[in-house]
C-alpha cells in the first residue's frame, strides 16, 4: 500500500433544510483529510438519495479550498450519464484543480433500471449495452477525438472544423478508473487501459473468501494490463470499511451502523435474502492494532496501490473526521512500515 484515500457519501441527514450544511461538512472533511496527508478523497454518485448527487460541482468547490488532495468518483454509473457533458465538467474541474480529478465510472446496477429508466429516459439497448456505449463515448471525448463537424460553421467555429472537447485536459484520460467486482470486469478494465477500483462489493460469488476473490481479480488485471499496455503502469485502489473503536464514545457512535451492516448478511458476506449473488466485505472495527493485523492479512489490500477508507454512510462530520485521524495516525504508518 503506497497511497491512502477515503470515500465519503457526503451524507445529508437534515433533509432539504440541511442540504447546504451537509455540503459544507463534506468540504471541511476534504480539508481535514488533506491536512492528514490523504492522497485522494472519493465520493459516491447517488441519484435521488440524501447523499451527494453532483460530484463535479462539489469538486469544483473543493478545489478552491485544498491544494494537494485529488478528487475521485467511486463510481458514476454510465447508464445515466451524458458522456459529452460529463467530459466537459470533468475536464473543466481537472484544469481548475491543477490535474486532480480521478474519474471513476462503471456500468451501474441494472436492477435499478425499472426505477430510473422512466426518469432519465428509456433506450432501445439493454442496460449494460447502453452503459458500455456511453462509457466508450466518454473515453473518445476525453481523448480529444473529433465528435462531429461544424458543417457550414457553428458560432465561433469555422466551416469544416472538427468538434472536439472544450476545454481538453490532456492527462485526464489516463486517470479514468473502472469499478470492478468480478474477474471478467477486471480483465475488461485492463483491456480498456483503465485503472481498477475495487470496492467493498464483489458482484460474483466464486465460493472463495471475499478478499481472496478480489486479490485474484487484481492479479488478473495486472497481468492483462502489462501484456497489452507495457508502456504504462497499472494502478489499483481497494476500499475497506474501517471503524476504529478506541473508547466507549466510539462504540456508542457507531453501534447502530455496525449492528445494521452485519444484520443483512451471513458471516461470509452473502446477503441473507440470497439475492443478488453479491459478496460484501466485513467491517473492520475494534482497536487500531487489531485493524492493522486484519489489513495486513488481507491479500487484496497487500496487492493494492491505494487503500481507500470507506466511511459509514451515516454518522456526522466529527465521527468521520475521527476515523480519518485515527487511521492516518495509528493504522496507516503500520501498513507502510
Amino acid at each position: 500500500m503506497r497511497e491512502l484515500g477515503f470515500l465519503s457519501f457526503v451524507p445529508n441527514h437534515g433533509g432539504t433544510d440541511g442540504a447546504a450544511g451537509a455540503l459544507e461538512d463534506g468540504l471541511r472533511l476534504f480539508e481535514t483529510a488533506e491536512s492528514l496527508d490523504y492522497g485522494t478523497g472519493w465520493v459516491r454518485g447517488r441519484h435521488f438519495e440524501p447523499y451527494l448527487t453532483s460530484p463535479m460541482t462539489f469538486f469544483a468547490a473543493a478545489a478552491q479550498r485544498t491544494s494537494t488532495i485529488t478528487f475521485g468518483t467511486a463510481v458514476l454509473g454510465m447508464r445515466y450519464e451524458d458522456p459529452v457533458r460529463l467530459a466537459e465538467d470533468a475536464s473543466t474541474v481537472d484544469l481548475l484543480s491543477g490535474g486532480r480529478v480521478q474519474l471513476g465510472i462503471s456500468t451501474g446496477i441494472a436492477g435499478y433500471g425499472p426505477i430510473l429508466d422512466p426518469v432519465f429516459g428509456t433506450v432501445d439497448r439493454s442496460f449494460r449495452d447502453e452503459a458500455e456505449a456511453r462509457a466508450a463515448r466518454l473515453l473518445e471525448v476525453l481523448q480529444g477525438d473529433p465528435l462531429g463537424s461544424a458543417g457550414k460553421g457553428y458560432e465561433s467555429i469555422p466551416a469544416g472544423a472538427d468538434l472536439t472537447l472544450q476545454p481538453l485536459s490532456p492527462g485526464l484520460r489516463e486517470r479514468v478508473w473502472w469499478g470492478g467486482g468480478s474477474m471478467s470486469t477486471a480483465i475488461r478494465t485492463a483491456e480498456k487501459g483503465l485503472l481498477l477500483h475495487c470496492s467493498t462489493l464483489n458482484t460474483e460469488d466464486t465460493g472463495a473468501p471475499f478478499a481472496e476473490a478480489q486479490a485474484d481479480q487484481i492479479a488478473a488485471y495486472r497481468e492483462r494490463f502489462a501484456e497489452l499496455h507495457p508502456q504504462r503502469q497499472s494502478k489499483v485502489a481497494v476500499g475497506r470499511i474501517v471503524v476504529p473503536l478506541v473508547d466507549g464514545h466510539d462504540r456508542a457512535v457507531h453501534e447502530e451502523f455496525l449492528r445494521g451492516y452485519a444484520a443483512g448478511m451471513d458471516d461470509e458476506g452473502r446477503p441473507l435474502s440470497g439475492t443478488p449473488p453479491f459478496r460484501f466485505s466485513k467491517v473492520l472495527s475494534g482497536e487500531p492494532a487489531a485493524i492493522v493485523d486484519a489489513l495486513l492479512a488481507d491479500p487484496a489490500v497487500t496487492a493494492t496501490d491505494e487503500l481507500v477508507i470507506t466511511l459509514p454512510a451515516n454518522g456526522d462530520r466529527a465521527a468521520h473526521e475521527r476515523i480519518l485521524r485515527i487511521v492516518a495516525e495509528e493504522i496507516a504508518p503500520a501498513l507502510r512500515s
